[in-house]
């Protein structure tokens, strides 16, 4: 029996155990996870009767394969779910389904809501043809984008930026009211310095800016340019958030006969002769085998080989830069926005999934309301706003480095100067968590990962797979289909890799799809 080892128990290194050991028996399959948890960045943090999703998980695919296994592992709602319950909300169900106020392994139909903070004001999102909207950006502001996107039809830059990249599609003015500030939020350095590949990757999950430019060409149409986004009304989501998804599918693996090691962290690969031969850990541990699957960062993994990697290798992979994420869970009494949607909800919040904060007079990058992504992540969800507030920083820098009190309090101070929440307001209880290498980022050395690829695709049994283990800005399911066509080359013996790598690179694939929205980013 030949041994697999996976390194990684985020949704790319649990799907492929899942899928090898369901697809043949010939394989024992261990793996190793550096934390105490499963799901990487798609895992759901528990914190005093509460539950928080790091980065947000809308569950939608494109992909009929991934939709199957989600179905498998966790049916949709065969009745209503608490808040619908209540509220009298009527949602499509599936005949013979999971009750949610019964039966936990279970997911949800939810309404897809977003907003945009801008101007001090909120704008729908995806931006609608309201009356609203355009009292919002005040009349000589839609003018000027309108002439602006015109100018963009014909007077093309040279796509040698992310800046470029989306002045050509939307305009200077929709660049700069929509993209530019919130991008140097999340990335930490300016459009112009960021590789026009990172716009080309995600452009379909720019909902903001593509219905912007959809609205636009709806007053001024142009025959050869099209909407670059499908947008969708609803998404699926387990019940007690993305992590149960993946703790579902850990013990369906381990029922398999599949191993899962925590605290397990590879800080030493040993190679030769074109092969991986085994992995150390940080506790010392080494284990061998014949075939090993990474979704470690790429980074590290390079690292990890140690002095035998060629320079130039070494030098790509060291020079990978990363961005790094710090959520603020804030339990409150109350928000101080106004639901004016006609939606109904508990409590009469506002039904916002994420409110976008493209004021760059804050730091703030987006406000999760995990009351809305589902009933059940909030201890009481009639009387209380559990809210999740995203910041985007490098580790070692001096927020990441923030005492937890202080970060609290800066993160209390910005929701007061935004408005959102009043001078007075009850801050219930609080929890931070931070996140290593969130973020694959398009710059730095990242201009010759084609020739990183090349030495990686040199080892006959390593595969390369998900958002860190390729250094792709990945979806969820972008991350599982490169663990589809891993095990799919292992059982054929395919000795290529190209259709590992090529997955959500061409453009009919991408879909505003299943995993954290960092993409009016």
């Amino acid at each position: 029996m030949k041994k697999c080892i996976i390194i990684g128990g985020g949704p790319a290194g649990l799907t492929a155990g899942y899928e090898l050991l369901k697809k043949s028996k010939e394989y024992e399959v261990i793996i190793l996870e550096a934390s105490e948890v499963l799901g990487g960045i798609s895992r759901t943090v528990k914190y005093n009767g509460h539950r928080m999703d790091i980065g947000g998980h809308r569950f939608f695919s494109k992909d009929k394969e991934v939709n199957k296994f989600w179905a498998e592992l966790m049916p949709m709602q065969g009745a209503p779910s608490f808040d619908d319950k209540i509220l009298g909300r009527e949602k499509a169900l599936s005949e013979g389904g999971p009750d949610p106020e019964h039966e936990d392994k279970v997911m949800l139909l939810r309404r897809r809501i977003s907003r945009i903070y801008y101007l001090n004001k909120f704008f729908d999102y995806p931006i609608s043809m309201k009356p609203q909207t355009f009292i919002n950006m005040g009349f000589v502001r839609t003018v000027k984008a309108g002439c602006s996107y015109l100018k963009s039809t014909v007077s093309k830059k040279e796509e040698d930026s992310l800046e470029n990249f989306y002045i050509n599609r939307f305009g200077k003015v929709l660049y700069s009211m929509f993209f530019e500030g919130y991008t140097e939020k999340l990335w930490g350095r300016h459009p112009s310095e960021i590789s026009a590949d990172w716009g080309a990757q995600r452009v379909k999950g720019l909902s903001i800016l593509a219905v912007i430019k959809d609205m636009l060409s709806k007053l001024v149409p142009s025959k050869d340019r099209k909407v670059e986004t499908s947008l969708i009304e609803e998404f699926q989501y387990p019940k007690f958030g993305p992590g149960q998804l993946w703790e579902t599918v850990g013990d369906e693996f381990t029922k398999m006969g599949g191993k899962i090691l925590y605290n397990h962290k590879v800080t030493d690969i040993d190679i030769s002769n074109g092969r991986i031969n085994s992995v150390k850990c940080e506790n010392g541990e080494t284990l061998e085998g014949d075939i090993f699957i990474s979704s470690m960062p790429v980074k590290d993994l390079v690292a990890g080989m140690g002095s035998d990697v060629p320079a130039a290798p070494a030098e790509i992979a060291a020079g990978l830069p990363y961005r790094d994420f710090v959520t603020v869970g804030l339990l409150l009494d109350k928000l101080n926005l106004k639901n004016e949607t006609g939606i109904k909800t508990l409590g009469n919040i506002v039904p916002d999934c994420w409110i976008y904060v493209q004021d760059v007079g804050v730091k703030l990058g987006r406000i999760q309301i995990f009351n809305n992504w589902s009933p059940y992540l909030v201890k009481d969800p009639q009387n209380t706003v559990w809210v999740g507030l995203e910041y985007f920083c490098n580790e070692g820098d001096s927020f990441w480095n923030m005492d937890e009190k202080s970060c609290v309090e800066l993160a209390v101070k910005e929701l007061k100067s935004m408005g959102v929440i009043t001078q007075d307001a009850k801050i219930l209880d609080s929890h931070r968590e931070k996140v290593q290498k969130a973020y694959p980022a398009y710059f730095d050395t990242y201009d010759r990962i084609d020739e990183l690829v090349n030495y990686l695709d040199s080892f006959e049994n390593l595969y390369c797979v998900g958002r860190n283990g390729q250094h792709r800005y990945n979806n969820m399911d972008h991350s599982m289909v490169t663990s589809f066509e891993t095990v799919s080359n292992i059982l054929s013996g395919k000795k290529t890799k190209e259709n590992i790598w090529s997955v959500n690179t061409e453009a009919e694939y991408h879909e505003e799809s299943s995993d954290d929205e960092n993409k009016a980013n």
